[in-house]
């Protein structure tokens, strides 16, 4: 059975025009003429027909129907799967993009009307971050900032004044403020290693994401050098999972019982004296959270923090207040 061009598009429920289209780029041609010189279709061009009007149906063009068709008849679930996934990654472009849009109406939710620099300098902070993170991530890393804010304001105006003071990054007077920085990190990133790798690199990277908050880039080459010797020292005791598994919300707590220790020593309590066990009783409740109850990490944690010179320097316990405790728990240990 033979059809002319007008019969196939009414039964196909197409329109002349697009058949025409269709032969001329060469998707459909028509097995036959007429003597008259009309198109002529068989039963396989009505099947092609078919095979193209489904194609179309998942989204795919013209183009690429036809170089599906000219490379043989391809497997339809490959044919499915290959659209699924090209409908997944413009579901993933969307949701990003929306991400996008609702964070940049979050820093305008004051209503308050951003004069030309502040906006192209958000439009451009924006850029930086969209090429190294994800808007969630973004998100997340904003409002965990906002939360710890108060802590680092005042850790940029110490560092500040260490390289105003031209306190070399290697020394061990600047090991508080590269604990104190890698700290605040971790607990910004919440202990992302990966995280906090793509930050330091956008950061490097991106001009765009420099300078914000006083943090400039002379300062973030500054502390990673006492970072550096920091991290040097901590991985002579610990392996990385040891360090990731450390508990990052303790760190206030830390610093409580240190000026709480701080006043035993002013005062110069005894290491025999109530207050001063007291004190060894929160303490080794805190290293136990702090290791995640591991004695393994235990033991490394007081090998490290109780003899190497750069990890008794950066640590919350000053040297005299360790030495108080270490005292206290002699004490105790001698007693029984």
């Amino acid at each position: 059975m033979l059809l002319k061009v007008g019969e196939l598009a009414k039964r196909s429920g197409m329109t002349v025009r697009m058949l025409h289209h269709f032969d001329a780029i060469d998707l459909l041609k028509p097995s036959a003429r007429s003597e008259a010189g009309y198109r002529l279709y068989d039963g396989d061009d009505i099947g092609r027909l078919h095979a193209i009007q489904a194609l179309r149906q998942t989204g795919l063009s013209l183009r690429e129907i036809g170089d599906l068709l000219q490379q043989g008849q391809e497997p339809l679930p490959l044919i499915i799967e290959r659209q699924i996934s090209v409908l997944e990654r413009e579901i993933e472009q969307a949701a990003e993009l929306r991400e996008r849009l609702r964070l940049l109406k979050s820093t305008l939710a004051d209503g308050k009307a951003p004069d030309m620099d502040e906006w192209l300098s958000m439009l451009s902070s924006m850029s930086a971050y969209g090429k190294h993170f994800k808007a969630s991530e973004i998100k997340d890393i904003m409002q965990r900032w906002r939360q710890m804010c108060a802590k680092w304001l005042p850790l940029v105006a110490d560092v500040r004044d260490a390289m105003r003071e031209k306190l070399r990054p290697d020394a061990l007077e600047v090991q508080p403020l590269a604990r104190r920085w890698m700290d605040l990190t971790a607990r910004w990133m919440k202990g992302d290693p990966e995280l906090m790798r793509r930050w330091q690199e956008m950061y490097l990277q991106e001009p765009a994401a420099q300078g914000r908050h006083g943090i400039d880039l002379e300062m973030v080459i500054y502390i990673d050098k006492a970072v550096a010797i920091r991290m040097k020292a901590l991985l002579k005791y610990f392996t990385q999972e040891d360090l990731r598994s450390f508990n990052l919300e303790t760190d206030d707590d830390w610093h409580a019982l240190a000026e709480r220790v701080g006043k035993l020593v002013r005062s110069r309590a005894g290491p025999s004296s109530g207050k001063a066990q007291e004190a060894v009783d929160a303490w080794s409740m805190l290293l136990d959270r702090t290791v995640g109850h591991d004695m393994a990490r235990r033991e490394k944690f007081l090998r490290a923090f109780g003899t190497d010179p750069v990890l008794r320097a950066g640590s919350v316990f000053a040297p005299e207040l360790s030495d108080f405790i270490r005292a206290a728990l002699a004490v105790r240990l001698g007693s029984r």
